[in-house]
């Protein structure tokens, strides 16, 4: 065992995209590892669990396609990330999850004896599976339904059934094992509902495109989290400090521009009481 300094360059994403059927997980997850991976499809793999509905995609690159087969059990699950990592995958998309999570209930649906006790049987299988995820040394963008419902919306002085998203399809607090969480709605719209990269939290709706997969790239290559940016941005002393820094982070300098102003405007007051003192010094 030996202490080392922590660094984020040594991070892999692990996040996950949930919705419902039609909501575009497969596509936006496609997006996002095209930005991870700096364009290189290549060295992307999918774990199709959907019916190959990964090759409907085909035309965005050549990405490799791992067609998963039932039984989806998590030790089959396992087996497919291993497949992946051994011929050089860098991200991995899970397409679902949920599948591994409808296995372990029907099997313990299965068991005799004592339905509480029998969790006792399912809980580690889980648990060897999402560790299997976590402990990977690929970014990892796992996918997962929601249970769907319908709403009444009003439209056009008429109201409109729209297909809503409710509760994810996959054991309870799976979402706090990932680092970030992104909520699809069947607009194709995202909102992130868990976030420890600082770099979407609060954020108003958007869609996904590669760009958000190169954020999150620069965040696990040791890139500025927003709180720590801020914290620089009132650390600089020049004008020059402070440009430099919002070049070197554009896509999270815009997130908290004002406190770039504010800076900016404090730092041109100091200099001119500084310019104004030395003028009245010299007289």
């Amino acid at each position: 065992m030996k202490l080392r300094q922590s660094k984020r360059s040594r991070a892999k994403i692990k996040m996950a995209l949930q919705g419902p059927s039609g909501s575009g997980k497969t596509y936006s997850a496609l997006l996002l590892a095209h930005g991870l991976i700096g364009g290189d499809f290549s060295k992307v793999a999918v774990i199709d669990t959907e019916n190959n509905s990964s090759d409907l995609y085909a035309h965005l690159g050549n990405y490799k396609v791992l067609s998963l087969q039932p039984p989806f059990s998590p030790e089959r699950y396992r087996k497919a990330i291993g497949i992946c990592e051994s011929e050089g995958m860098e991200v991995i998309i899970i397409d679902s999850i949920t599948h591994c999570w409808e296995f372990l209930l029907e099997y313990h649906s299965s068991l005799p004896g004592n339905s509480f006790a029998n969790w006792n049987k399912v809980t580690p299988r889980q648990k060897e599976f999402t560790n299997a995820i976590l402990q990977s040394s690929c970014h990892i963008i796992s996918t997962i339904r929601t249970k769907q419902d319908y709403v009444l919306n009003q439209r056009d002085g008429k109201y409109v059934p729209e297909k809503v998203g409710l509760k994810a399809i996959q054991r309870d607090g799976m979402d706090y094992e990932f680092t970030l969480v992104f909520d699809i709605n069947i607009k194709h719209q995202v909102i992130a509902s868990k976030d420890r990269t600082g770099l979407f939290i609060d954020k108003p709706e958007f869609k996904i495109n590669s760009s958000i997969g190169r954020q999150i790239k620069r965040w696990c290559e040791n890139s500025l989290t927003l709180s720590e940016l801020k914290s620089k941005v009132e650390s600089c002393s020049t004008i020059e400090q402070l440009t430099s820094l919002f070049r070197e982070n554009q896509d999270l300098s815009k997130q908290c521009q004002q406190d770039f102003i504010d800076q900016k405007k404090l730092l041109e007051q100091l200099t001119n009481q500084k310019h104004t003192q030395n003028g009245t010094t010299n007289n």
